[in-house]
């Protein structure tokens, strides 16, 4: 029997498996190898031109669905669905190259920063998460970094065939009407939730002993120590304290720029000066340069924050707080001045839903720590400031806003407008990657596995 694909669904599906932003972390979304003894057998399945789909690649992804699915059966046709997805994500990434869409060094790796300090953050420390894997910080964002630059590829790709897709409110309504009257979903409690966020500060008495190890480090290296060994002693970046400060080799605006202005200041051989990025404090030696990359190695001391640093955030929240519940300045102004959150920021404070793009949140979907604070607020109120640790580990203050509350409902247009526009543009979104796929798919040469023959993946679908 034919299998009848529709594609912009499959794309859907699989960037709701591996985007780290629409689902729970796993090793497979997170482009890390499986820990020792858990390796599977593998082995190439498609060919999509220059690109490949393993059978660990499926594999992982179906997995990861069984466990979601918490014994409920996936249907018999699942893993060519995902084989469907994973071959049309190589289509993109084919047409990528022939179309020279590509992503910048510097956005690949603040993405694989982001994700690798999210899961350190699931797992409880960096520590465990090298032990786990049996591998550094730094080797397991190597192990990321090609699979994020090729998501972020995708996405790239896939917002220019769609980034002009729009819906008129007509088009939305039309679409609303067209949803049975039984099939509209029912919505739980939703609210918004509005924060604004000010990091503790490293405190002076802090920051200047760390100036004086680092100076004195710095002088015995002067005087004849070893620069690796003193890293492998002292140095406070996990991920290369191992090798004696050693991260290989990077291309320009792939680290922070103080750490690239630094580095490339030296010749092979030299030290640098203590230098301050967001990481804390530097000693960096140039080891060597090919062409326009350079290879390095640093000792890198965090000084920590201290109750008194926080009480600073706090004492600029709470007035903040006076002057927002007075009218001399709005939430969304304070939090876009003030608040180190740019995302939220930008949003009027607002915690985005990564679903829909909207403000409005599902209740019981809330981190906790939003959860158990604003589940007794009543509407309009703001929290004092509260402890909070960024997703990238750092101390920081906070104040919550409950902006609205809206109780359990069926949709409708008048308080769903927002989810039901989203809707229907992702619908539009969909017809128009049909048309982009029907336009594409003969352009590409494809080899696909004889136990995956019956998958069809590049068959049209049926509207």
């Amino acid at each position: 029997m034919l299998v009848k694909v529709n594609r912009a669904a499959a794309l859907a599906l699989l960037t709701l498996l591996l985007f780290l932003g629409f689902a729970p972390a796993s090793h497979a979304q997170l482009g890390i190898t499986r820990p020792k003894g858990q390796q599977l057998l593998d082995g190439i399945v498609v060919k999509v031109d220059n690109q490949i789909v393993l059978q660990s690649d499926v594999e992982n992804i179906y997995a990861q669905e069984v466990a979601r699915a918490e014994g409920k059966p996936l249907p018999p046709d699942f893993k060519c669905k995902i084989l469907q997805s994973l071959v049309l994500n190589k289509l993109m990434l084919a047409r990528a190259e022939v179309d020279s869409v590509t992503v910048e060094d510097k956005q690949v790796n603040s993405e694989v920063d982001r994700r690798m300090a999210y899961f350190v953050q699931q797992i409880g420390s960096e520590k465990r998460l090298e032990e786990q894997y049996n591998k550094p910080i730094k080797t397991l964002k190597d192990d990321l970094r090609p699979q994020v630059k090729d998501q972020l590829t995708q996405q790239k790709m896939q917002e220019t065939i769609t980034g002009k897709v729009t819906v008129t409110p007509r088009e939305v309504a039309q679409y609303f009407s067209r949803v049975p009257k039984d099939s509209l979903p029912y919505f739980s409690t939703e609210v918004e939730v509005g924060q604004i966020i000010i990091p503790a500060q490293v405190n002076e008495k802090a920051k200047q002993a760390a100036l004086a190890k680092l100076n004195d480090l710095r002088g015995q290296i002067q005087g004849g120590a070893d620069f690796a060994t003193l890293a492998k002693k002292y140095s406070e970046d996990p991920g290369s304290a191992k090798e004696g400060g050693y991260l290989g080799f990077f291309g320009r605006g792939e680290l922070v720029p103080e750490y690239e202005a630094a580095a490339r200041k030296l010749e092979p051989g030299q030290m640098s000066p203590v230098v301050q990025s967001q990481f804390g404090f530097h000693l960096i030696q140039l080891i060597e340069r090919k062409g326009n990359t350079y290879s390095t190695r640093h000792i890198l001391l965090k000084p920590e924050t201290g109750s008194a640093d926080a009480g600073e955030a706090a004492k600029t929240l709470t007035k903040l707080r006076r002057q927002i519940l007075s009218d001399s300045i709005s939430f969304a102004k304070a939090a876009k001045e003030f608040s180190s959150d740019k995302i939220t920021g930008g949003n009027g404070g607002l915690l985005q839903n990564r679903q829909d793009g909207g403000t409005r949140l599902p209740l019981d979907k809330l981190d906790p720590a939003v959860f158990f604070t604003i589940d007794t607020m009543k509407v309009g109120r703001i929290t004092p400031p509260l402890p909070y640790r960024t997703d990238d580990g750092k101390d920081a203050m906070r104040i919550l806003w409950l902006k609205s509350n809206t109780p359990p409902h069926q949709a409708n247009m008048q308080e769903d407008y927002q989810k039901i526009a989203a809707a229907a543009l992702n619908e539009k979104r969909n017809k128009a990657l049909d048309e982009w796929f029907l336009q594409n798919r003969g352009t590409v040469y494809l080899e696909i596995a004889p136990e995956y023959a019956q998958c069809k993946v590049l068959d049209v679908a049926t509207k």
